[in-house]
């Protein structure tokens, strides 16, 4: 594997504001390049946030060509990566040098995302002898056409959208009780919560809450919905769904999806889309009986 006229740099904890800047602009132009983002989320939120994750950067001729974000291993969880090559400078080698190393400092479980699995990324994870470990697909449907089912609300429990920081606690404990086996999803904290809500594409009427009537201090599930302003046209999304195990069997998952759906319907959306692992049976029953069908796959490649 060759590197041409490229300097990896080492692992950070944090970048410059420029360097992040840069980050962002490559990302925006791989993003425009590809049609689908290089990397997640949490990713981005990790340039100017502070978190676990570590930075990397590929320098050519002055500007940063190339970015790798790694989450270490956490409990049984492997560490996680997610590469980005400006598409100015691609054909280089800077990704599968980025990918080794970060599967390298990752250690011998590491995992590394190809958003989309496109050919680059394939290409890559073939050179380097890797295989697959893990798929999340990407879901969608329009919110017009097949009819949202009537959303009736069972006897005994109370819905209703988020209050404000006085639910922070509670949808923190539910997020974590629903998702302690995800590595990306599990393991929230409070800055978690603060800088989604502090987010330009945060809609407290789009965060529904099930509570038990008989106790409306316990949330008992939540669906947080979110809406894709950057896409033409706009784009819903299921953006979690968690419910807390003690209220499985209740009918809650169908239940708060259909009340985010009608909420982004309403708001005149034309179309959501929402994330699942392609293991997860159970949900991806529900969401294919909600209408929805595979869009796109993400892999996450390891060393076999």
């Amino acid at each position: 594997m060759t590197l041409e006229a490229a300097d990896l740099s080492g692992w950070a904890r944090e970048l410059s504001p420029d360097a992040a800047d840069e980050v962002r602009e490559l990302l925006a132009r791989a993003t425009a390049t590809d049609g689908v983002a290089p990397v997640s989320e949490q990713a981005v939120l990790s340039l100017s946030t502070a978190d676990a994750a570590g930075h990397r950067l590929a320098m050519r001729e002055g500007t940063v060509a190339g970015y790798a974000n790694l989450v270490a291993a956490r409990d049984e969880h492997p560490a996680m990566a997610e590469v980005a090559v400006d598409p100015r400078h691609r054909g280089r080698g800077i990704g599968a040098a980025l990918v080794a190393a970060a599967l390298s400092e990752g250690g011998s479980a590491a995992r590394v995302w190809a958003h989309g699995n496109l050919p680059p990324a394939r290409a890559v994870a073939g050179r380097l002898g890797l295989a697959v470990a893990r798929e999340l697909w990407q879901m969608r449907r329009p919110l017009a056409t097949p009819e949202l089912p009537e959303l009736a609300v069972p006897e005994g429990i109370s819905l209703r959208t988020y209050a404000g920081p006085a639910d922070d606690a509670e949808v923190l404990r539910v997020n974590n009780a629903a998702f302690d086996w995800h590595p990306e999803q599990g393991g929230w904290e409070d800055g978690d919560i603060a800088a989604r809500r502090e987010s330009a594409w945060f809609d407290p009427k789009g965060l529904f809450i099930a509570v038990d009537s008989a106790a409306p201090e316990r949330i008992l599930g939540f669906h947080w919905t979110k809406v894709h302003d950057n896409e033409e046209p706009p784009v819903g999304e299921v953006y979690v769904v968690a419910i807390d195990p003690a209220a499985q069997g209740r009918g809650l998952g169908r239940l708060l999806t259909l009340a985010g759906l009608h909420y982004l319907r309403d708001r005149g959306l034309g179309e959501v889309l929402l994330y699942t692992e392609a293991d997860n049976t159970a949900a991806v029953h529900t969401y294919t009986r909600l209408g929805f069908g595979t869009a796109h796959v993400d892999a996450a490649y390891s060393a076999p």
